[in-house]
C-alpha cells in the first residue's frame, strides 16, 4: 500500500487497521476491531475472530497486488478510504472504497465496494 498524505486526516485505528491488513498482520488487526465486528468485502460478510482472522490473513493472498490510497473522505460518521489495485487478479486492476465505521477507538464494520 501506498500511504502518502491521504491517511494524515485517519484517525489511527483505521490507519494501524490499513497497516496491519497489509502486513496479514490478523493479531493486530483484530485488536482494533470491536468484538461483534464485521467485515464485508464486495459482499461476502465475515465476522467472529475465527472468520476475521481468516479474512485478514488469506484474502487476496493468492494474488500478487499493489495498492495506492487516492482519497479519503468522510460520509457522516463513516470514513471513507478508496484504493486503486493493480496485480494478477482478474481484470488486473480495480477501484475499491473501503468504508469504517468506529465505536469509540475501534472500528465496528468495514465494509469493502467497488469504488
Amino acid at each position: 500500500m501506498d500511504t502518502n498524505k491521504h491517511t494524515e486526516q485517519l484517525p489511527t485505528t483505521i490507519r494501524a487497521f490499513l497497516e496491519a491488513q497489509e502486513a496479514r498482520d490478523a493479531d493486530t488487526a483484530l485488536a482494533l476491531l470491536t468484538p461483534q465486528a464485521v467485515i464485508a468485502d464486495v459482499g461476502e460478510s465475515f465476522s467472529g475472530d475465527k472468520e476475521l482472522r481468516r479474512f485478514i490473513t488469506e484474502a487476496g493472498a493468492e494474488f500478487s497486488v499493489t495498492s495506492e490510497i487516492t482519497k479519503v473522505d468522510r460520509d457522516g460518521e463513516i470514513w471513507v478510504v478508496s484504493q486503486h489495485l493493480e496485480g494478477d487478479f482478474p481484470g488486473g486492476k480495480a477501484d475499491l472504497d473501503y468504508r469504517f465505521a468506529l465505536e469509540g477507538e475501534r472500528i465496528e464494520r468495514l465494509d469493502i465496494v467497488l469504488g
